[in-house]
């Protein structure tokens, strides 16, 4: 009929995918991280280390930041949706088996895909093997000689790794817009979780 407009197609309803308390856990560790890797260059590269000066101040700000590092995980298990997602995050199942094996077109995930489970897994550990080598570094009159050298020696290593992890990490969420998204807002398209993790609502 003239005049008349047609009915306004109905927006499919987003998806909620990380409660508050998740994404002020990833916020605030992913902020103590950056400090860390930051502080950490200014430290070991020579060119930073003379642009930035002050090392006593970076050395104190990279320990520091370190040693909170733990404090938003310890946090965010007062949040029930956050150890619901360390459980998924905990468990391994046929289907990751299958989606490391498959190629990206035949890949089925349920919330987490099995990269980011191995992802998570593997940041954890590092994270408490550089807060006790860091440890040990910081409280040099506590442990011998050789126990000082070979946490110096891992820890130094172990954070080249991370800084190398954690840009790929940052590399991968740059190029999916939506999973960003579903970190900053808390929800996603269900399209995207169809397509990227048709197994998550089933």
């Amino acid at each position: 009929m003239a005049g008349t407009t047609s009915p306004r197609p109905e927006v499919a309803a987003r998806v909620r995918r990380f409660s508050p308390a998740e994404r002020w856990v990833h916020r605030v560790t992913a902020l103590l991280m950056g400090v860390c890797v930051a502080t950490a260059a200014c430290l070991y590269i020579p060119q930073l280390a003379e642009l930035v000066g002050r090392r006593a101040l970076v050395v104190t700000v990279h320990e520091w930041s370190g040693l909170l590092l733990p404090a938003p995980f310890l946090a965010g298990l007062a949040s029930r949706a956050f150890r619901g997602d360390l459980r998924l995050l905990n468990r391994f199942g046929p289907h990751d088996r299958a989606w490391l094996r498959r190629g990206a077109a035949h890949r089925k995930a349920g919330k987490f895909n099995a990269g980011q489970k191995l992802y998570a897994g593997w940041l954890a550990g590092a994270v408490l093997v550089m807060l006790g080598t860091g440890l040990l570094m910081w409280f040099t009159h506590l442990t011998p000689l050789a126990w000082r050298t070979g946490s110096t020696f891992v820890h130094d290593w172990l954070a080249l790794t991370l800084g190398v992890v954690i840009a790929g990490h940052v590399g991968m969420a740059w190029a999916d817009p939506e999973a960003r998204r579903g970190m900053r807002t808390g929800s996603v398209d269900p399209e995207w979780a169809e397509r990227e993790h048709p197994l998550w609502r089933k």
